[in-house]
């Protein structure tokens, strides 16, 4: 018990980070606009976590959490594709919007496994890039409120628990894990959602 009050009490940032992410994940199933305030809120909290652990492309995917709030926000209250109460209606990725998607993921990947591996000390490269790869282009479509999204967060949020394990964040691991559950419900919620447009 003493080792996890003395975690608890080296680690704020990460538990704020946590509380508020778990938070914007349970808004996020909802599909509640404040989502987007506690995402930028856990964003800035946990780029100073990973900052102080070496996580170097989880760090910059905070940073363009907090960008991609500000975004989401503004398109889910004025996006043009709503429905009759005002909202962003929810939507299946097209074809040609994965074959975008898919790009982007790749060359995302390869530029920051090429920084990582050969510019800084981090000691988990190819880990690091492809969550944060998967999860770039995952909340762009959260945003844009495509419902395969959450198919994309489930496999990079599975792959996370593993990475931050290793790297000794086992709060965040545990976020992790509860984001890739939360993400099997957020499909399925979301799905329900459209069938009832």
């Amino acid at each position: 018990m003493q080792a996890i009050l003395t975690y608890f009490s080296e680690n704020p940032l990460e538990i704020a980070g946590t509380i508020l992410s778990l938070i914007y994940i349970y808004l996020s199933v909802n599909e509640k606009i404040a989502l987007w305030i506690f995402g930028f809120l856990s964003a800035v909290c946990y780029a100073v976590v990973f900052f102080q652990s070496k996580v170097y492309a989880a760090l910059t995917l905070q940073l363009y959490y907090a960008l991609i709030s500000i975004y989401g926000f503004w398109n889910w209250k004025f996006g043009k594709n709503e429905n009759a109460d005002n909202q962003l209606i929810i939507q299946k990725t097209k074809p040609k919007q994965w074959i975008v998607y898919a790009t982007m993921a790749i060359l995302i990947f390869f530029a920051y496994f090429f920084v990582l591996k050969y510019f800084t000390n981090s000691n988990i490269p190819f880990g690091d890039s492809f969550a944060t790869a998967l999860c770039v282009v995952a909340t762009f479509m959260l945003a844009g409120k495509l419902l395969e999204n959450w198919l994309i967060f489930i496999v990079a949020d599975s792959f996370a628990v593993w990475l931050y394990i290793y790297q000794g964040l086992y709060i965040t691991s545990c976020l992790f894990a509860v984001y890739a559950i939360m993400g099997i419900f957020g499909y399925f919620r979301w799905k329900k959602s459209m069938v009832n447009l």
